[in-house]
């Protein structure tokens, strides 16, 4: 009884909520989005105490793989202030990611069955774990072995000189082309409770995901060599298997769902037989009673 009490007090939250309106719907948005520019604001604030580490942080990289007295110049009167700022922009996002991301789960939870909604542990591991194991790919292997390859083009008429902006720049998309990537598995992790895919599927596809992954790897790797696309090919790869695990993982059992189903495909089907030899039997009757009245009358 008490399970049965339950039961209906969650499916009369979950109607309640999903009878939100459109107005109630964009302050909800707008409470969110408050919440979480404070959040970033104050992730800028503590970034910013300590702006000058960071900054040597995001240039150590490229400034070992710079040939020897080459350093990065500044040729704009507001470039170094811009580039201080983005960096301190990236540590605000950076600590301020969890409770973002927090954020955009309370937005969007209404919406979800109360089952769903217990998705919010992994979804913020997941997603905090993606973003920062991008930043660390592209920071230590993808943006080095690019200005490596670049620098190797300097000879002693051309001389090797980056401009801050621009390096920082392709440095900024990289990352956040990465993290980008590195959240296959929360996506992977919402289809597969949707249904929409199966760890099945994907196993199945393995052979063509391998390939357009190393496709893009090749297209995304300024060098020729071989080992650097593998290189570059191996973390999108153990995305995409781990990715099967999650989606095995999250998917619905075959066993469970069969002892639920069939009982029920059964009835379904019994119910429809029976229906249409009712409606056969009644219109077999119709007609007799039709002949009978049409033969009285003659």
């Amino acid at each position: 009884m008490a399970k049965t009490h339950y039961r209906v007090a969650a499916r009369d939250e979950d109607s309640s909520e999903a009878r939100m309106g459109f107005l109630e719907h964009l302050d909800e948005l707008r409470q969110r989005l408050i919440r979480a520019c404070i959040a970033l604001g104050a992730g800028m604030v503590i970034a910013f105490l300590f702006v000058d580490r960071i900054a040597d942080f995001v240039l150590a990289p490229t400034l070992r793989t710079l040939p020897p007295g080459t350093d990065l110049i500044a040729t704009k009167p507001g470039e170094t202030f811009s580039f201080y700022l983005n960096v301190a922009l990236i540590g605000g996002v950076v600590l301020s990611a969890p409770f973002v991301m927090y954020q955009v789960w309370r937005f969007i939870a209404p919406g979800l069955y109360a089952k769903e909604k217990k998705l919010v542990v992994p979804f913020l591991l997941l997603t905090t774990a993606g973003t920062v194991s991008g930043v660390l790919f592209t920071h230590y292997v993808m943006f080095p072995a690019m200005m490596s390859f670049f620098a190797k083009f300097s000879s002693g008429r051309l001389r090797f000189l980056p401009r801050l902006e621009d390096t920082f720049d392709l440095y900024l998309n990289m990352l956040l082309g990465m993290v980008v990537v590195f959240q296959i598995p929360t996506l992977t992790l919402f289809l597969a409770k949707m249904r929409l895919v199966s760890a099945r599927f994907l196993w199945r596809h393995l052979k063509e995901a391998i390939l357009i992954i190393f496709i893009v790897a090749a297209a995304l790797t300024p060098s020729t060599d071989p080992w650097n696309q593998t290189v570059f090919a191996a973390p999108m790869v153990a995305l995409y298997v781990f990715s099967i695990g999650i989606a095995w993982l999250a998917g619905p059992r075959r066993g469970k769902d069969a002892s639920v189903d069939s009982p029920k495909l059964r009835l379904v089907i019994a119910a429809t037989v029976m229906d249409h030899a009712r409606r056969q039997r009644r219109s077999a009757e119709a007609s007799r009673s039709i002949r009978g009245d049409w033969s009285a009358r003659l």
